[in-house]
């Protein structure tokens, strides 16, 4: 039966054929286009990009690697091209609502052509407003109102007088305007006379003076009327002359800009706001005014003048069609937008100038492409970023409060509708974890595209891998491969994959070794890359981070980490687990040891109880007390204890792919029959005792290859692995040639009871109908033992 397990050399790789290849070298081929072996993904995110309802935005599952990068942004290039290019947008000073500044849109291109026409026009009217007040004209017109006023105003005085010299006054004007001086002979009262004067004398005059206000009210609302009405003659002819000036460049920006309400409205407020602030563009320096307060002013003028400057906040001018934004720092700001601040006097201050776009606006219209852990990492984004998906509009907030700063300013602009694609990448975790626990994500994500990490190894994968070969030799202006070559790379990817006919979906480690083989190919001066420099490559990879890995085999060499590779001993056996340091992941022998003796019933996990194990392999530790419990204790209770140790591991162990290596030494030790030393063991069980497959499998099998070799391969060293594993096994070729040469050997097998005698050479042994297993088979020597174990207890429980 052993024989019969034992796996044939053509069944440890799956080699490709190079007989099967209609091309020497890849530069026969046309290169790929689009992406190879994600179908139900492609499907997936092609329809998603092209769903138009509201919530069908898309999450790219799958790891890094595969490929969901690189399409997503190809995919969307296409659909891009057929879209039209969005509009500009800019935000202007609210005339009616400051604290509002509003958004207004126009054709893509528009906008920056805007900014400099209203800001030109600006700048122009700051010129030519102040020289039409210079102008003849107006002076005429200024004087001619003065003098009328002038005439009404002395007019006014006179009756003033006459009605206060019947009360024994006169009007005279003072910097308080007009006040009434006493009479003294007809003339004036000096101040020294009135002070000399007796204190009931002054009473009377302050008396005659009230009664004179009384008197001269009506006079008076006559004399303020005539101000006003001449200051309104003073405004109006101002105006006209504003309106004068500004009318010639309205007139050429609503011819431009007519076909659009919102940009007319906001021209005509313009307009209005310049006409009513004409006072401020009429500026002349007095030269004898203090230099501080007119550099004051100066400021105060330039701050006013703000308000018609033009933020341009999205200029499409040199998009060819519609916007792809990847945006790789995902923060607030950098996705919603921001309103940026200046300290004034300690103080942050803002206006709609301050206003800043984020990846939102960048890529409204278009695609919006993010890494969904990016985001999550960032505080505020990922709500604020579903909050406009669900809305339909951006609204840009300011994060100032929340840190805590002194705002003495702050504006709230006025939203810009949102119509995009957003595209989440991350892994399947990511995808389920936000699917159960974020009831938004369900509504606003409604596509998921899949992206796998392997794909079917058949004849139209290999040749469009080949075509992926092809691409990159022409688009990296690299050597082309011969056929050798690509059938190496072929036999790498399903290395990658794990798996004897699959092919691996993680490209950038497959572009990696493409790479560093043209580089060997040229260091060798080949023609053409060929399977020498990819083999080259590969070893070279592994040779640079196999560091740790040769520090470990040093270790087993020395003798510091013990392991037999050779002999037999009883509870003893090599286990094989994975290590690695990122990028690269080997094989180590690890001894695993087990005691049994009476006691409290029971598997004692060493690694368990000194916390350096994981959940599933405490699991795997659990399954065994249940098989054990099944097979032997139908009968009896076991009255056993069980020690297990990974012995001189100093690590976290994980994982359930030593459960069946463990279940092997606690047999022998109750079978009290050694386990060859020369054979390692890898494979989950069940309680029923069926081996499971398990990962890793062939750098499992490599690491004791490894060991065994550099301590002496004796021709009967091995190991054994789950059947299930056969089709996973993508070996080196030094594994492949010692067992072509008898020298390592491969098992597979399905059950424990398979595996026992391969270690034991004695049959597991089945139960006969009687219910008893053969007698000298490893399951009678259990049995026997734990019954003799169960009876000495039972006597001494007699005896107690």
């Amino acid at each position: 039966m052993i024989n019969q397990l034992r796996l044939a050399p053509e069944r440890l790789t799956s080699p490709c054929k190079i007989e099967g290849f209609d091309f020497n070298t890849t530069a026969d081929l046309k290169p790929l286009k689009g992406i190879i072996g994600q179908d139900r993904a492609v499907e997936a995110l092609d329809f998603g990009l092209r769903m138009k309802k509201k919530g069908y935005n898309i999450y790219i599952a799958g790891l890094s690697g595969t490929g969901r990068s690189s399409y997503a942004n190809s995919i969307t290039e296409k659909l891009a091209e057929e879209m039209p290019i969005p509009d500009d947008w800019v935000y202007v000073y609210n005339f009616k609502n400051p604290d509002k500044p509003k958004a207004l849109n126009m054709e893509a291109g528009l906008a920056i052509q805007f900014k400099k026409e209203i800001e030109g026009v600006i700048e122009q009217l700051r010129k030519e407003i102040p020289v039409a007040f210079l102008g003849a004209e107006y002076e005429t017109q200024k004087n001619e109102v003065f003098r009328e006023f002038q005439e009404l105003n002395q007019n006014i005085i006179l009756k003033l007088n006459d009605k206060a010299k019947q009360f024994g006054f006169i009007f005279k004007e003072s910097e308080q305007g007009l006040v009434t001086v006493p009479l003294i002979e007809g003339r004036p009262m000096k101040q020294e006379e009135y002070s000399s004067l007796p204190i009931s004398e002054m009473e009377r005059l302050r008396e005659q003076s009230n009664q004179l206000s009384l008197e001269t009210i009506e006079i008076f609302n006559q004399l303020k009327g005539l101000e006003e009405e001449m200051r309104l003659r003073i405004r109006k002819l101002d105006e006209d002359i504003g309106y004068s000036v500004i009318n010639y460049f309205i007139k050429k920006l609503l011819q431009r800009y007519g076909h659009r309400d919102n940009i007319v409205e906001y021209i005509n407020q313009i307009e209005q706001d310049v006409v009513d602030n004409i006072s401020k563009f009429n500026k002349v320096n007095n030269e004898d005014e203090a230099q501080q307060l007119l550099m004051m002013q100066m400021k105060n003028d330039e701050n006013f003048f703000n308000r018609y400057k033009v933020n341009l906040f999205i200029n499409n001018s040199e998009l060819k069609h519609a916007p792809i934004i990847n945006e790789a720092n995902p923060t607030f700001a950098n996705i919603l937008g921001a309103i940026e601040y200046r300290n004034e006097m300690g103080a942050l201050k803002t206006d709609f100038t301050q206003i800043k776009a984020g990846a939102l606006h960048t890529a409204n219209g278009g695609f919006l492409i993010l890494n969904i852990k990016e985001v999550l990492s960032q505080p505020y984004a990922w709500e604020s970023l579903k909050r406009a998906l669900k809305t339909g509009e951006i609204n840009i907030e300011s994060l100032s409060k929340n840190m805590g700063y002194i705002v003495t300013s702050t504006i709230k602009p006025e939203a810009i509708p949102l119509n995009l694609k957003v595209i989440l990448i991350g892994d399947s975790y990511m995808y389920r974890m936000l699917y159960e626990m974020d009831e938004d994500f369900r509504k606003l994500f409604k596509i998921m595209a899949d992206f796998d990490i392997e794909m079917s190894k058949d004849k139209e994968n290999i040749y469009r891998m080949a075509m992926f070969i092809a691409k990159h030799c022409q688009k990296e202006d690299m050597k082309h491969f011969d056929k050798t070559a690509v059938a190496r790379m072929m036999e790498y990817s399903s290395r990658l994959a794990d798996h004897q006919e699959k092919l691996t979906s993680r490209f950038n480690q497959f572009v990696e070794v493409l790479y560093e083989a043209e580089a060997w190919a040229e260091v060798n001066n080949h023609e053409y890359v060929t399977k020498e420099d990819v083999e080259k490559a590969i070893q070279q990879k592994i040779y640079r981070n196999s560091k740790y890995e040769e520090k470990l085999n040093e270790m087993f060499k020395e003798g510091n980490l013990l392991l037999d590779v050779d002999g037999e001993k009883i509870g003893q056996i090599n286990g094989l687990v994975v290590m690695g340091n990122g990028e690269y992941s080997f094989g180590k022998p690890s001894r695993i040891t087990v005691s049994t003796y009476q006691g409290k019933p029971g598997i004692i996990n060493i690694e368990r109880e000194v916390r350096k194990s994981g959940s599933i392999h405490d699991k795997g530790v659990l399954i065994l007390s249940g098989y054990l419990g099944c097979k032997f204790a139908q009968e009896q209770p076991m009255s056993l204890s069980v020690s297990i140790s990974f012995e001189q591991n100093y690590s976290m162990i994980d994982g359930d792919s030593a459960s069946s290596t463990e279940l092997y030494a606690i047999l022998s030790s109750i079978a009290e029959v050694p386990i060859r030393q020369d054979m390692a063991v890898t494979g989950s069980v069940n309680q029923k005792g069926e081996i499971q497959p398990i990962g890793g499998v062939n750098e499992k099998i490599e690491g004791f290859f490894d060991v065994c070799k550099f301590k002496g391969l004796t021709g009967n060293q091995g190991v054994i692995i789950p059947k299930q594993n056969i089709k996973n096994l993508m070996l080196k070729q030094d594994v492949i040639d010692a067992v072509k040469n008898n020298e390592f050997h491969i098992y597979a097998i399905g059950h424990v009871d398979e595996g026992i005698e391969i270690l034991t050479g004695i049959p597991a042994g089945i139960k006969d109908d009687a219910g008893r297993y053969p007698e000298g088979s490893i399951n009678y020597l259990v049995a026997k033992k734990l019954n003799q174990i169960y009876q000495k207890e039972k006597e001494s429980k007699l005896k107690e």
